[in-house]
């Protein structure tokens, strides 16, 4: 017997009887004999949809209400699940964030997960029943509902297996794996069998919307082995795990890309210590995302730099950093929304020599400029414009020879 935690995303449980197929499955791999936690999003559309009806309303609702208006969306398909389930002759029980004893800090419509009192959940699974939890969702320590921002369901999903130390944890989706790039956009990707932890994560970041990053992150600090697959067609999916020696044969194993990026560019900033600091600080207590930075030679003591967030944050970051320009006597503040990022990502890249040198030849052989450049020991990313973005992942997939 072994103790499953699964997560269920929004399009899996979309209606009534995809509901009902995910019910299934459930009541099959109880009837096995293991004991089984499932985490759900809210259905899909489900909280794009609420989000549309608080702007109706203002056009900035308070964040605190926003989590309170968020969470509703989890409490209907935990409560659908469970009914099913118990229709079928199954024991269940459903579960909000709060029942389940998930504890984060307050940071509303993005909080971080600090601590699951698990003794509730594992009161229901001794008396053997099939727990289902609210997905992206908590409460802080003053009891005020919190919600764990997009993809937040995954996050819960990890932490829980982490939490009951779980044998594994399923994340179930729309796709039967991780591939070597979205399939919709270069149609030989092909689906990885096993990927490390280090690579997930950076695929993760870099706008692969299998995983979301915190998962990952969680699942490599304590060594929880995932496996991600299709809720809609048998397979053996992709496993997500610790690096192992045959991984670095291969150099390069996927080719993400993100173009929900925004380059902003703070112009005429005065070159002398202490100006990155104070042209990011504010920026940072906003908990806004910036991916990659760039400071240019000075020239005649002034300099320019730029950084690239999400651009669902540019508006707000354009605003803080107009201040802040301000403060430090900076000319402009620039905004460039017709960028995106394509990226190269492999353990092999440790080992072999030579790899972001042909990334940026087959880059330049199509007539693709780049404007920014960030590394890791297994990454390369690469700005482009946002219209060549597609192109240039058909032709890094193939130019690494990801097709076979």
């Amino acid at each position: 017997m072994a103790l499953i935690v699964q997560k269920y995303g929004g399009t899996s449980v979309g209606n009534v009887e995809r509901l009902k197929n995910v019910a299934k499955k459930v009541a099959d791999q109880k009837k096995s004999g293991d004991q089984l936690v499932v985490v759900l999003s809210a259905m899909s559309g489900q909280t794009d949809s609420l989000v549309k009806l608080a702007h109706e309303i203002t056009k900035e609702p308070v964040e605190r209400e926003m989590d309170m208006l968020l969470s509703t969306g989890e409490r209907v398909t935990i409560a659908l699940l469970a009914i099913a389930l118990q229709d079928m002759g199954i024991k269940a029980v459903s579960l909000t964030g709060r029942q389940a004893g998930i504890v984060t800090d307050s940071m509303h419509t993005k909080a971080r997960i600090k601590n699951i009192a698990k003794e509730n959940i594992k009161k229901y699974l001794d008396d053997d029943y099939v727990v289902v939890v609210a997905g992206f969702q908590g409460i802080d320590e003053k009891s005020n509902v919190t919600t764990l921002g997009r993809g937040g369901s995954d996050t819960t999903g990890v932490a829980l297996a982490v939490a009951l130390k779980a044998d594994m944890c399923e994340i179930y989706t729309d796709v039967d794996g991780v591939y070597t790039t979205d399939p919709n956009v270069e149609s030989k990707a092909r689906r990885i069998d096993r990927i490390s932890y280090e690579e997930m994560l950076e695929m993760a970041s870099l706008g692969a919307k299998v995983l979301q990053t915190r998962s990952v992150e969680f699942a490599a600090k304590y060594r929880m082995p995932v496996v991600v697959k299709s809720t809609f067609k048998e397979g053996p999916g992709t496993w997500v795990v610790a690096e192992e020696p045959s991984m670095e044969k291969v150099v390069v194993s996927s080719v993400p890309y993100d173009k929900n990026q925004a380059k902003l560019t703070v112009v005429g900033v005065p070159d002398k210590p202490g100006i990155a600091s104070a042209i990011l600080g504010e920026i940072a207590k906003e908990e806004i995302n910036v991916d990659m930075i760039i400071q240019n030679v000075g020239i005649g003591g002034l300099t320019d730099f730029s950084l690239t967030v999400p651009r669902t944050e540019s508006a707000k970051a354009a605003k803080i950093l107009k201040g802040s320009a301000a403060k430090i006597g900076a000319k402009d503040v620039q905004v460039d929304e017709n960028i995106g990022k394509v990226s190269i990502v492999g353990v092999g890249m440790r080992s072999h020599s030579g790899v972001a040198a042909k990334m940026f030849q087959l880059l330049a052989d199509a007539g693709i400029n780049i404007e920014m450049i960030s590394t890791s020991e297994i990454r390369v990313s690469c700005v482009i414009l946002k219209d060549d973005v597609d192109r240039a992942v058909r032709i890094l997939h193939a130019g690494f020879g990801l097709e076979s």
